[in-house]
């Protein structure tokens, strides 16, 4: 994760996040299956996959807090 991508996150809306998010989800599921039927060979997909969706949730938690304290974010 570059710091570059993480500030670009911060500019998007909430819903353009939460889209991410379900989107990043998604490819997890994929890597998953992929890993029980034998398919996947770089298993570190996995672990950046969940961080990325981790970065994501917090970036959006950070802006309902935001929202919360400041009114809209």
């Amino acid at each position: 994760m570059r710091k570059s991508e993480l500030d670009e996150w911060r500019t998007l809306t909430i819903k353009e996040l939460q889209q991410k998010a379900r989107d990043t989800k998604a490819e997890l599921f994929n890597l998953r299956f992929a890993l029980r039927t034998g398919h996947l060979t770089d298993f570190s997909k996995i672990r950046a996959m969940r961080r990325v969706y981790a970065q994501i949730q917090t970036v959006i938690s950070e802006k309902r807090l935001a929202e919360e304290h400041h009114g809209a974010a």
